[in-house]
């Protein structure tokens, strides 16, 4: 019986060892569990600067959503772009950047930049897909508007110090891979201590029995005793022998269960370490950055705010006849023509206004993946006021301007825009020279129409599409045609030239393109004969100064055109797309 207590000992030491085990995984889930949060601040000893950075790699350093709490001093603004264009933004200015966490993720690592001591404030700038205003504190959770890689930039006017206390609390990333493996251990182990006992005696039972079977099978034999004077060799009573057998058999169970047990729960262990380390390791991911080209300069969302601003500035305008309203989004052809048309219905009120600026309803959008400055977008929209949809061509020249209007060209009627690229995957921008996977080139595409917007047999009429039939193209041949035949005392001579420095390619969808320019007309008369006049219009004559002359006039008109450009080995021509004109100016020679 002395096997007994020693089983019951093992068993109760096991199921004490293996209750402690299990309390001990439950432990890390629980009570010992790492907070499910890390917060870390910008050191206090920070040099101040007028912009604060937060990079890319900070945000994206852990899964999940990031809070940023920001305390400063009076307003300030949190916008969010993408890293090229933070960077730009900043330019030279000083700065600091939020690039880390420190090994003990408590403290921001920042680093530092000497520059500039001010800028302009960001808020309002085109660059940015959204901003957050504040006032003493903003408490902000940080979710990306899209795909790819976002900065955000934290500043107050440009002027004083960007707020520098600055937390970020991320998602705790710290695991227990050890919890649930010591949970299985621990309740395999109180199983086997629990069963220790029953296995032990049923092992030592069935040795029992074994021993007292014969061993050959056959009966036995009691020999004689002789009596000799030769000594017999000492012989173990059974009763020993017994007892030495059982113990072996108690023991023997004993230390094969509490092995077996111990190599189940070395290979659970194991295998669940094995499984944790494969779950929580984060893989290596690669995300393509908006550098590396291939990202529109925008998202859909920026360009209908744009769209919205330049069509309530131009609006303004539009009804004061104020050009100096137009100067924070209108530019280039646009501004011309708008500034010219306000001078001349100031004094000829019947003179027809241009055409409204209207951000909806948006048809199509083309944004362009050209990353450097400037940046050019075209919008298809028609409004209140647009009998036929128009195209509008939007430019940024540098990070720290807002997109302007450069031109606008009512659609052609029964004429199609061409199909681009989705917005999200953006437009590729081509040289305006470059003909390369294209039946011509921006500028070419742009001579051809000027040749035969001046003479209606050019040779190249075959080029493009409907020729003279195009409603716009014919419209100008036949006010020209008409102009020669009206005015018997003059002579007079057409030119359309490009301006090359604002032509833009971008590629559709089929593998064409579209280019949109300016033309500038030039409409010249000369008396033939001495005393003989030449009579301006009233809208002319507003800038001449006069409607009467003998030595001669110029008219001047800038066209705004859209003309698409097949792909190369295609057999179709060209096809003007957007057209109109206006006048700019007028003078006696």
């Amino acid at each position: 019986m002395i096997g007994d207590p020693v089983r019951l000992k093992t068993a109760a030491l096991l199921v004490l060892l293996g209750l402690l085990t299990m309390l001990a995984g439950i432990g890390q889930l629980t009570f010992w569990a790492p907070s499910e949060t890390v917060t870390a601040s910008v050191p206090s000893d920070t040099k101040a600067a007028p912009l604060t950075v937060i990079d890319q790699k900070l945000i994206a350093l852990h899964d999940g959503p990031v809070k940023i709490k920001i305390q400063g001093e009076g307003n300030f603004v949190v916008a969010t772009g993408r890293p090229d264009d933070v960077d730009a933004w900043v330019g030279k200015t000083a700065h600091n950047t939020l690039t880390g966490v420190s090994a003990d993720q408590k403290s921001l690592e920042v680093s530092s930049a000497d520059g500039e001591a001010t800028a302009p404030s960001p808020a309002g700038s085109d660059l940015w897909v959204s901003t957050e205003d504040a006032s003493g504190d903003l408490d902000y959770t940080w979710n990306p508007p899209a795909d790819g890689e976002w900065s955000l930039l934290v500043a107050g006017d440009g002027t004083k110090p960007a707020p520098s206390s600055i937390s970020m609390t991320f998602p705790n990333n710290a695991t227990t891979p050890w919890a649930v493996p010591l949970i299985v251990l621990g309740i395999i182990i109180i199983l086997a201590g629990a069963a220790l006992p029953f296995i032990a005696k049923a092992l030592s039972n069935r040795r029992t029995d074994d021993d007292d079977k014969p061993r050959d099978g056959g009966e036995t034999t009691t020999l004689p005793v002789q009596s000799t004077t030769v000594q017999s060799p000492t012989v173990e009573s059974p009763k020993g022998d017994d007892g030495r057998r059982r113990g072996a058999g108690t023991e023997g169970p004993t230390l094969r269960v509490t092995a077996v047990a111990a190599a189940l729960a070395a290979v659970l262990v194991g295998g669940t370490a094995v499984a944790a380390q494969a779950t929580t390791t984060p893989e290596a991911t690669s995300t393509p950055t908006a550098a590396e080209g291939g990202t529109p300069v925008m998202l859909e969302s920026q360009l209908q705010r744009i769209l919205e601003q330049v069509a309530s500035t131009v609006d303004a305008a539009d009804a004061a006849k104020d050009a100096a309203k137009l100067a924070p989004r209108v530019d280039k052809m646009e501004l011309q023509i708008r500034t010219q048309n306000y001078k001349i219905r100031s004094t000829v009120s019947a003179y027809e206004p241009r055409m409204p600026v209207r951000a909806t309803k948006l048809q199509s959008s083309v944004i362009s993946t050209k990353r450097d400055w400037p940046r050019t977008v075209f919008a298809l929209t028609q409004g209140e006021g647009n009998v036929v949809p128009q195209v509008l061509t939007l430019v940024q020249t540098s990070p720290r301007e807002n997109y302007k209007l450069w031109g606008s060209a009512p659609l052609q009627p029964g004429t199609n825009f061409p199909s681009f690229p989705v917005p999200r995957k953006g437009t590729e921008p081509v040289p305006a020279s470059d003909s390369t996977g294209l039946a011509y080139s921006g500028n070419q595409a742009l001579e051809i129409l000027s040749e035969m917007l001046t003479n209606p047999e050019s040779p190249n009429r075959s080029k493009l599409a409907d020729g003279q039939a195009s409603p716009y193209i014919a419209g100008a041949l036949a006010y020209q045609a008409d102009t020669v035949k009206n005015g018997t005392s003059a002579n007079f001579k057409f030119t359309h030239t490009p301006v090359t420095n604002q032509t833009v390619v971008l590629r559709t969808a089929d593998g064409g393109a579209v280019v949109v320019g300016r033309l500038d007309f030039a409409f010249e008369g000369t008396p033939k004969a001495a005393g003989d006049k030449l009579l301006l219009e009233d809208d002319s004559a507003v800038f001449a100064g006069g409607k009467e002359t003998t030595t001669g006039m110029v008219l001047n008109f800038a066209e705004s055109v859209a003309v698409y450009i097949p792909p190369a080995g295609s057999a179709d021509p060209m096809k003007l797309v957007a057209a109109t004109r206006g006048l700019v100016g007028a003078s006696f020679k």
